[in-house]
């Protein structure tokens, strides 16, 4: 790792600055205000706050905000890479237009800490934790925040919606939607796209934030069509240089600029080729240097007075300004946990993930198998496909963030004669449903879709929860749906999963540490007995779905302390329910469920419908996530809040079971604690 440069400061007395590994533009850039004395980031309260300052003190600011940026997330982690990429962007934008009157939308959310930090949010010490600042846009943080976003490429639908409100009513607002080059590979963009289009005089401006990547680089067509953008002479250069010169010479010279201006569209697309968007009749402008603030103003200025939807496209450098993430070749840091902040490593080191489990295993299967093929949309490395496919690059497809597409493409290689896993993150299935169930059951093709995160991720916020899958997927006919409760599950359970190839199979698991493995001490039909009640009359069958099993394992022995009798499986698979559960419910007096899934249409209710179709007359608690957004915090915060920890789960069932014997006491419900103590 070569040696950076050291950032200077003119600092206010008893002030000491961080030593970070910072790369500047031009050597020993001042990052305070000497005149003031006091960090010009400290002054910015507002947006407008920004219009005073002049050319140079913006410079100066744009490595402030850098430096506070590596600072503040190397202590909380979060999306570090993208961030640094849009410092002189989001200045330009603010400082050309006027948020929140004008709207500001971000796709994705995740490169809006610039934007927050401009409008007076500066307090990122719990960046992500309960009670801090989210990692998105949040409209619950500032009157500047529009969409709680992390699902990419819905942000020009958003936009196109909002220009056509401030034309019903006659407003005056400005619209601008900035978008990564990694979500233009959404087809939503694309249909937004085709309709903002349509509508030549109604103000929008679309800003493509181009770093070549989403997590990974960008991969497609379209990534391809902007890299020839990014190394193409631009039109409006040329065009500028050659007026300079026709403009001298003498009589023929205005005419014949007059002429090449008119045949543009000719010229453009011979000098640089971006007709691609002036085709759908969309006014184009760039590519600009992301970093040159003159230069962006000048271009967002021009958008603004257009009067009709213009396309500026800014050349960024994701992770710029920090050595550690530019050597980033993976991903430059777009996500990062708690890091040391001048050599950008992590501070620890947890145990094997569940991601990196699966990842290995896929490794294996590939090996093993020829017919084995992964598919990924645009997050090779995060979902743990990276070791596979440098083994296999042949076998990997990225679609880029198309999950419609991805789903489709399945079917279509499955009907080929070879087995595809999808891996993607539980949140993000959601986009495809309509393709799993019509275009993979339907057709009965045998796709493995992997969900990675699934359940209550936490810190990520209400969009990344992975907590509507098993409901949604409960209703696709023929699908298979595996929750394994650890890492050996998970090694298995894949390998059952590609096994099957007349229909769609899913393996879910959650997000962080996987912990030690959990023994089953026998089996009923097809599901795992993880504690056996001790005797032939027990009380409660308790059903442990996933990664949730030691928890449930210590819900059993809390009851065991109130002397109440505890079966608890784990069904492995939860779709379709085993033939054998119902018979095992009737030996018990109460059934509980508990997942890590919405309660709404989720496991508890398929086994409930599950055994009244079987005629057994049990009483069925379930629990698992209300039906509601959760706000960003730690997982066991999240947990603790809804009532899925042993404590709460264990008081509820022993209120129930004390109601079957007609003893309910409350003080009975309330040593459930006092034992656990």
């Amino acid at each position: 790792m070569g040696k950076a440069e050291r950032v200077t400061y003119d600092a206010p007395p008893g002030h000491v600055p961080p030593r970070r590994n910072i790369r500047l533009g031009q050597a020993r850039q001042q990052l305070y205000c000497k005149e003031a004395r006091v960090p010009l980031l400290t002054r910015i309260t507002g947006p407008r706050d920004l219009d005073r300052l002049s050319l140079e003190e913006l410079g100066r600011l744009a490595e402030e905000i850098r430096t506070f940026l590596v600072d503040a997330v190397s202590k909380t982690g979060g999306h570090l890479g993208p961030n640094l990429g849009v410092v002189e962007l989001t200045l330009a934008l603010h400082r050309v237009f006027d948020s929140p009157k004008d709207k500001v939308l971000w796709d994705t959310g995740h490169q809006s800490y610039v934007h927050k930090l401009l409008t007076g949010r500066q307090d990122f010490s719990k960046l992500k934790m309960k009670g801090g600042l989210s990692g998105y846009p949040s409209q619950a943080e500032s009157e500047h925040d529009v969409i709680e976003n992390s699902h990419a490429s819905t942000v020009l639908g958003w936009a196109d919606g909002i220009a056509k409100a401030n034309q019903v009513l006659d407003r005056d607002d400005h619209v601008v939607a900035v978008i990564g080059d990694g979500a233009l590979t959404g087809g939503m963009a694309w249909e937004a796209l085709n309709n903002i289009a349509a509508a030549k005089d109604r103000p929008l401006v679309i800003v493509v934030n181009d770093n070549e990547r989403s997590y990974a680089p960008t991969i497609g067509g379209l990534a391809n069509h902007l890299a020839t953008l990014r190394t193409t002479d631009g039109y409006e250069r040329f065009l500028a240089r050659t007026k300079d010169l026709l403009e001298r010479t003498p009589v023929v010279g205005r005419p014949l600029y007059d002429t090449l201006h008119g045949a543009k569209k000719g010229l453009k697309d011979f000098i640089a080729p971006q007709g691609m968007f002036e085709d759908l009749g969309l006014k184009y402008v760039g590519p600009i240097d992301g970093h040159d603030l003159e230069a962006l103003e000048s271009a967002l200025t021009r958008a603004k007075r257009f009067g009709g939807p213009v396309i500026v496209h800014c050349l960024t450098e994701k992770g710029r300004g920090y050595q550690p993430a530019l050597q980033d070749e993976a991903d430059r840091f777009h996500a990062v946990g708690k890091i040391h902040p001048d050599t950008g490593l992590p501070i620890s080191t947890s145990g094997a993930d569940w991601t990196s489990v699966f990842g290995e295993e896929m490794l294996k299967l590939g090996e093993e198998r020829e017919d084995v093929v992964a598919i990924t949309a645009a997050m090779l490395q995060p979902v743990g496909l990276d070791k596979f496919a440098k083994a296999f690059p042949d076998r990997v497809y990225d679609v880029g963030i198309a999950e419609q597409h991805g789903a489709v493409s399945a079917a279509g290689l499955a009907h080929g004669g070879v087995h595809p896993v999808f891996a993607v993150y539980a949140t993000f299935l959601n986009r495809a449903f309509d393709q799993v169930l019509m275009d993979v059951a339907l057709h009965k093709c045998g796709v493995t879709f992997v969900l990675d995160r699934a359940g209550v991720t936490g810190t990520d916020g209400a969009s990344h929860n992975g907590m509507w899958d098993m409901s949604i997927l409960q209703v696709v006919p023929g699908l298979r749906l595996a929750a394994p409760r650890d890492a050996d599950q998970v090694r298995a359970q894949l390998r059952e999963a590609v096994e099957v190839d007349d229909a769609p199979t899913v393996v879910r698991f959650s997000k962080g540490a996987v912990g030690p493995a959990v023994p089953a001490v026998g089996r009923v039909g097809g599901m795992d007995v993880l504690r056996a009640p001790g005797t032939d009359t027990p009380d409660v069958l308790l059903v442990s779905v996933g990664a949730l099993a030691p928890m449930c394992l210590e819900v059993a022995d809390l009851l065991n302390k109130q002397g109440i009798s505890t079966t608890v499986i784990d069904p492995r698979w939860v779709k379709p329910v085993d033939e054998a559960m119902a018979p095992l419910a009737e030996r018990h007096r109460v059934v509980v469920t508990v997942e890590d899934n919405s309660r709404v249409g989720g496991v508890g209710s398929t086994v409930a419908q599950a055994l009244r179709d079987a005629g057994v007359d049990v009483p069925l608690r379930d629990f698992g996530i209300p039906p509601r957004f959760l706000d960003h915090a730690s997982r066991a915060e999240v947990m603790a809040e809804i009532g899925l920890t042993a404590p709460d789960i264990a008081r509820q069932v022993t209120g129930l079971v004390a109601k079957l014997d007609g003893r309910y006491e409350r003080s009975e419900v309330d040593s459930v604690e006092a034992a656990r103590d």
